[in-house]
């Protein structure tokens, strides 16, 4: 198996020769490089060679496709197209020999699931950090997430459910955070959680749902491994991430491959520099990575891609500028590939010669009026050689692809998912206990004993009010005491009683003792 990848070949004259091959070496390919060009100058083609170059020499890819146009790798290219001429053509002016067309092995990848196969994350899995970043929060709302995190971590050790999976379960502890009891014990034992600063952390994470991410947090997460295939004849898989949709939401396009990045490298072994890689990853519209991102994370990108190529990771950055990437980053990419820049105002000007100025100089010709005179499909080369020396920079005119051009037809694409050795494993999202099902029992079995304690005490307050009546009341088989006001009828009557009672005592007593005295 060849131990290059072949690139193009010098053809400033329009009679290339073997001699003038650009290549690159798979032994430094984790060494990292950069594909640069405006819009239009063969930036989608070239990435589309390097890949099924790399595929076809066992080291697995993935790339994310924003415009669709890298879908055609998995079906065979034809001999002309209507931008490139014909490719026979290209192949012989750079002594490429005969070009056979071909299909890579490609699997489909779609965070909302729509154009691939679903990839997800745990917010467990993509931590505070990028999350924070995610969000846009500030350090006082990023010192919020934390908290909930460590909240969450604390409780597994009693409840190994208690994981914070997908944007629900997030959802719900800040809000149990924010109940007033269990904000006060949690300021106590992990710092200030200010209800305002609660509060902003919900909003943006309703910032977030809206924007789709709901879609790529759950499960089954992803599983690195699926990412690393290869063929049964030893042929790497090109993993496609279809990104036409994902592309709208830019923090979280850039987001999401950062944190594929940081698990390749907290996941991989260190195996130093291997004979090829075991990935290469192609990061497009690179520059989105770094726009207004956080000097500490931008610390942690620059880790990552320092250390990662141990892992026998190469990652590629995709963009129009190399000033799109920081002099940090910029200082670890060996392998370089220039397409035409413009120059018409004196920022393109500048961004031109920072651009020539990354090159080792070819006596040759002016790398800096090179780069603005460059056609469709030629660039500027330079790979490091076998001791890692970059490469004294060459005007090469890239190979023409042996897979198609353009995107795939919505049948082609059903076609292939079907055949994917991944069919059926992350089609179907799984929700199983966690923070969210845990919390909302909690709160119901709560309510079960507010409601419990309530009617209890409706109980006794009834039961005393009883009590309280019956003692009032008079006992069994005692004369009720009547009033003492009489009504007319009865003072008439009980009149009336009086004097007869009288009339008859009297003449009692007078048939007894006689004549009363008067």
């Amino acid at each position: 198996m060849s131990t290059t990848i072949f690139l193009g070949g010098a053809d400033a004259d329009g009679s290339g020769t073997p001699d003038d091959a650009q290549a690159l070496l798979l032994k430094a390919a984790n060494r990292h490089g950069i594909v640069a060009g405006a819009t239009g100058t063969g930036k989608t083609v070239t990435l589309q060679v390097m890949a099924q170059a790399f595929a076809d020499a066992g080291v697995p890819v993935f790339a994310a496709d924003v415009k669709g146009d890298l879908s055609g790798i998995a079906f065979p290219g034809t001999d002309t197209h209507k931008a490139h001429g014909s490719f026979t053509s290209r192949a012989e002016s750079i002594a490429m020999g005969p070009l056979t067309y071909s299909a890579a092995p490609v699997i489909f990848w779609d965070v909302f699931g729509e154009k691939g196969h679903p990839v997800r994350t745990t917010i467990a899995e993509m931590g505070p950090v990028l999350l924070s970043s995610l969000m846009g929060l500030t350090d006082v709302q990023e010192g919020i997430l934390n908290i909930a995190f460590q909240y969450a971590d604390d409780h597994c050790v009693d409840n190994p459910d208690f994981l914070i999976l997908d944007l629900k379960d997030l959802r719900k502890l800040l809000a149990h955070l924010g109940e007033p009891g269990v904000r006060e014990e949690v300021s106590r034992k992990y710092g200030n959680v200010a209800p305002a600063s609660l509060a902003a952390v919900q909003r943006e994470l309703l910032v977030l749902e809206r924007a789709g991410a709901e879609a790529f947090f759950g499960e089954p997460a992803l599983q690195l491994s699926d990412f690393m295939r290869t063929t049964t004849d030893g042929r790497g898989y090109v993993n496609i991430l279809d990104a036409t949709k994902l592309i709208n939401s830019p923090k979280l396009y850039s987001t999401f491959l950062l944190w594929l990045l940081s698990e390749l490298f907290e996941q991989l072994p260190e195996i130093g520099d291997p004979e090829k890689p075991r990935l290469v990853f192609f990061f497009d519209e690179a520059h989105l990575l770094f726009n207004d991102t956080p000097p500490a994370l931008l610390q942690k990108i620059e880790q990552v891609v320092r250390l990662i190529r141990s892992k026998g990771v190469g990652v590629y950055f995709v963009t129009q500028n190399p000033r799109d990437v920081p002099e940090s980053v910029l200082a670890q990419l060996g392998n370089r590939i220039q397409h035409a820049l413009r120059a018409y105002t004196p920022m393109e000007q500048k961004a031109v010669k920072s651009a020539a100025a990354s090159f080792r100089p070819n006596p040759g010709f002016k790398t800096e009026t090179v780069i603005t005179e460059l056609g469709v499909g030629e660039a500027l080369v330079s790979t490091l050689d076998p001791k890692g020396t970059p490469s004294v920079v060459q005007r090469t005119l890239i190979r023409p692809p042996a897979s198609r051009l353009g995107p795939v037809t919505d049948a082609e694409r059903a076609e292939i998912l079907k055949a994917s050795p991944v069919l059926g494993q992350y089609d179907k999202m799984v929700d199983r206990e966690s923070a969210y099902e845990i919390l909302t029992k909690k709160e119901a079995d709560a309510a079960k004993l507010a409601e419990k304690a309530r009617l209890e005490a409706e109980k006794e307050k009834e039961a005393a009010a009883k009590a309280k009546a019956k003692a009032k009341a008079p006992a069994k088989g005692r004369t009720t005491t009547r009033s003492r006001r009489m009504s007319p009828t009865e003072r008439a009557t009980n009149t009336a009683a009086t004097t007869i009672s009288r009339e008859v005592t009297r003449y009692i007593l007078r048939g007894i003792f006689g004549n009363m005295k008067k």
